[in-house]
């Protein structure tokens, strides 16, 4: 099986049972090759899961740093012995002495079944640029099963900045000095900071919320639905939907691989915009279809915008699954329909925060957490009166206090499959 960078899939698909090996091979540039046993906070609680070249096994022999034939090294995995606090296992590759990832000829690590590859993830220099060290695969778990991540990705730092990054402690570490240079970033925080610098401080907002309910590993596809009635002219006008906008946007690049957020507006009609990106998101709305000005000013009919995203997600039932942040300033009264939708989209691996935003007469949307009739329940309901109400922190919060349960509900009743 030969995998593609972000590429994720069930642990059973290349291999068929816990205890199997893996084996990184490194070309071109000397390098230490470690793997990182982390919490569901992602950091390195237990300094004894970390594995590399001074410490070869942890204390429960779930881990276990071998010699491999025809690779730099490798590792015996027996993932039924590790302690249930270790909910990831991230591979990594830091180079020994001077040099930098792009000196790299090729690489791979190869998922080995006995004596079988199972699984092989290919890559070369040419794909890093100045970085020191590499997060190459993940493995990490997901409710009683493990899935597989490449990752792919350079970081600044060497081992050292790594262990410090995922919150381990460096022995016998001297002071740093006075002017100390910036903490290394993941490439996904460089990309914000080349394309959308405004955003950085943001994502990592975001970051810390997706750790508090374990979502650092979770892929999903991400949709933003604002209401676009005449209604709202003071929230576009003012600024608040763009920064809404800007906020939502951290989750998508955390979330999805294509680093996109898909948009739609709606006032009698649904709207599809362009997708949000780090490239575009500076005055998005200013900019989107000619400005909100174009598009903004109708009645609101929020069954026509929910069928439009229904039909949209749908028409690739195997992709990841759906979080929508669905925004509207009130006045809703196609009670009846909108109640009918949703018990049909509980059957489809959507979920559905509603955000109220500077209104009131929300409806149904208010009252969809006891909606009887559906197979889950996909819905969640928070408001503000100004969108400044909520720091950045409580507003991601709120966005994703009901998410993970809907994932863990929707995978044990089959709607979700990933």
């Amino acid at each position: 099986m030969e995998l593609t960078c972000g590429q994720r899939v069930p642990l059973p698909e290349p291999i068929r049972s816990t205890t199997f090996q893996v084996a990184i091979d490194l070309q071109g540039i000397a390098c230490d090759v470690s793997c990182f046993g982390l919490d569901a906070q992602g950091t390195l609680a237990d300094d004894r899961y970390l594995v590399f070249f001074n410490q070869p096994q942890t204390p429960c022999g779930g881990i276990e740093q071998i010699t491999l034939a025809g690779f730099v090294s490798g590792f015996n995995l027996t993932l039924a012995r590790l302690p249930t606090a270790i909910v990831r296992l991230v591979f990594v590759a830091a180079i020994d002495g001077p040099g930098i990832m792009r000196q790299l000829s090729t690489g791979r690590v190869v998922l080995f079944d006995g004596d079988k590859a199972a699984a092989t993830f290919a890559f070369q220099g040419q794909d890093f640029d100045q970085e020191r060290a590499l997060m190459l695969i993940e493995l990490y778990r997901k409710g009683d099963s493990w899935r597989l991540a490449t990752i792919g990705q350079g970081f600044n730092g060497g081992l050292e900045a790594l262990v410090r990054h995922f919150g381990g402690v460096v022995a016998e570490e001297t002071p740093p000095p006075v002017a100390s240079p910036p903490p290394a970033r993941l490439s996904l925080e460089k990309r914000i900071e080349q394309e959308a610098p405004h955003l950085l401080n943001l994502a990592k907002k975001a970051t810390v919320s997706l750790a508090k309910q374990g979502l650092q590993s979770t892929v999903a596809r991400v949709g933003l639905v604002l209401d676009a009635s005449g209604s709202m002219r003071e929230q576009y006008k003012s600024g608040r939907v763009q920064e809404l906008l800007d906020r939502v946007l951290p989750l998508a690049l955390h979330f999805d691989d294509d680093g996109s957020l898909d948009v739609w507006a709606f006032d009698r009609e649904p709207k599809p915009l362009p997708p949000a990106t780090t490239r575009n998101i500076q005055g998005y709305l200013d900019t989107a279809n000619g400005g909100w000005k174009q598009w903004y000013g109708g009645a609101n009919d929020e069954p026509k915008a929910m069928r439009a995203v229904i039909d949209h997600y749908c028409q690739h039932p195997a992709a990841p699954p759906v979080y929508v942040l669905f925004v509207s300033d009130g006045g809703v009264h196609r009670n009846r329909e909108i109640k009918t939708l949703m018990v049909e989209a509980a059957r489809y691996p959507i979920f559905w925060q509603f955000m109220g935003l500077g209104g009131r007469n929300y409806g149904i949307l208010e009252k969809l957490d006891t909606l009887e009739g559906r197979l889950v329940d996909h819905c969640g309901f928070f408001a503000v009166d100004d969108l400044h109400q909520l720091t950045e922190e409580q507003l991601y919060d709120r966005m994703l206090q009901e998410f993970p349960h809907w994932l863990r509900e929707a995978r044990a009743t089959g709607i979700v499959r990933l």
